[in-house]
């Protein structure tokens, strides 16, 4: 009698074993641990425009927030101080930071210098209206400058961030797809984790974008606003250094001692 064995089946893999091993490389540990010389440039780069995006949005935001609390309490001053020279005296002890405050002692100090040269050729090619106005058009400009400050950089960095977070994906698959052709296994718990690991530079690109798309334009939209304030506080500047009245919104004219004797601004 012949003794028959049946063959032994090879025993089926653990297949929760290999998704353990492909979920434990998937990790941003383990992505730091095998980065390449482009992909740490790819990591700096993308780390100097997060703490440059930040660092803007968290000075400016508080900068913008001061400007626009203190102006309409700066133009109310201005225009409710009975003197001219008294008015330039309040400007001057505002913060440095504040424009509004610098529009209006540019305005005074122009005034002052051209009455000081009554009689010259200042005065013969330039009328006191237009000298003002030049004054005026370049401290708004000067402001309006300062304030769009950093904007560049927002800009730029929600425009490139994710392609440079793309770049290091296309070059951790790259070197995924090597690795996965040199050991000749393309299952699951191969592709996976390098795979994976390549993906989270993606979403590190689009965590610096984001932010910077919508501070840029949130700080325009604050910049429009505050700059609209420079135009109509420069018009009334005008005005009231010019011909010694303002005319009010409502249509009154607000009528003042002329500011010719106006101090100059120190």
């Amino acid at each position: 009698m012949q003794d028959q064995t049946t063959p032994t089946a090879p025993a089926a893999p653990v297949a929760g074993h290999g998704d353990a091993a492909a979920l434990s490389q998937m990790g941003f540990d383990h992505l730091i641990q095998n980065f390449d010389a482009l992909g740490w440039a790819v990591f700096i780069v993308l780390g100097v425009m997060t703490l440059g995006s930040w660092l803007f949005i968290f000075t400016n935001g508080i900068r913008a927030m001061q400007i626009r609390g203190r102006s309409n309490r700066v133009r109310h001053v201005f225009w409710e101080t009975p003197s001219a020279q008294e008015a330039v005296r309040m400007m001057e002890e505002q913060p440095k930071w504040e424009p509004f405050s610098k529009i209006a002692l540019d305005c005074a100090s122009a005034a002052a210098h051209h009455q000081r040269h009554e009689g010259s050729r200042l005065v013969e090619a330039l009328n006191r209206s237009e000298f003002i106005d030049r004054a005026l058009r370049q401290g708004v400009a000067r402001e309006s400058a300062r304030l769009e400050g950093g904007l560049t950089w927002l800009a730029t960095t929600g425009s490139t961030a994710p392609f440079v977070g793309l770049l290091g994906t296309v070059w951790g698959i790259y070197h995924a797809l090597i690795r996965i052709g040199a050991s000749g296994n393309a299952g699951i718990e191969t592709v996976a984790g390098p795979v994976g690991e390549a993906l989270i530079m993606t979403a590190m690109g689009l965590g610096v974008a984001i932010p910077a798309v919508l501070a840029y334009n949130i700080f325009i939209r604050a910049n429009r606003v505050t700059n609209a304030q420079f135009d109509e506080f420069a018009h009334d500047l005008h005005d009231f250094f010019a011909t010694g009245s303002r005319v009010d919104v409502g249509g009154a004219t607000m009528v003042a001692a002329k500011p010719a004797a106006a101090a100059p601004r120190k």
